[in-house]
């Protein structure tokens, strides 16, 4: 099953159990994909819409960070309900090791082909986002990159 109908499934199913907030959620992550198909005229794929649920996640990390450093809990509790919610759709997360060995492999590849410090940087990114995009936190792995690659 695709993601754009497990999604639709989730819709129906919080309308069915009346979860107002977990539906809100929902529709605007469905009005956030209909929106980038109308704009570039495609059906999405389950890739595609991955991207899109992780950018509502970043989005959602920092109006958290945003609304703690405010001192206000409420709306930092909504937002990570909502960060819940929008979880509930991305593939299995990689563990730490696993990130460390993709990060590694790529890495030595790198350096296999002559590519070291601050230009094998984008390359083993490009090679990494291909193999983790929306199992592990990107931000992460480019700052584990940094640290191996400028110590």
């Amino acid at each position: 099953m695709s993601l754009k109908q497990t999604l639709s499934d989730a819709v129906k199913e919080a309308m069915r159990a009346k979860q107002s907030e977990r539906l809100t959620t929902l529709r605007f992550l469905q009005a956030a994909i209909k929106q980038k198909e109308v704009d570039e005229r495609v059906e999405l794929d389950d890739k595609d819409i991955l991207a899109i649920i992780e950018k509502q996640i970043k989005q959602r990390k920092e109006s958290i960070a945003a609304f703690e450093q405010a001192g206000r809990a409420v709306s930092a509790a909504a937002e990570t309900a909502e960060l819940a919610v929008l979880s509930e759709f991305l593939p299995e997360q990689a563990s730490d090791e696993e990130v460390e060995a993709e990060v590694n492999a790529a890495l030595a590849e790198l350096s296999a082909q002559g590519v070291s410090g601050p230009p094998a940087m984008g390359k083993a990114m490009a090679t990494l986002k291909a193999k983790l995009t929306g199992r592990a936190d990107m931000a992460k792995i480019s700052q584990m990159l940094k640290a191996k690659l400028m110590p």
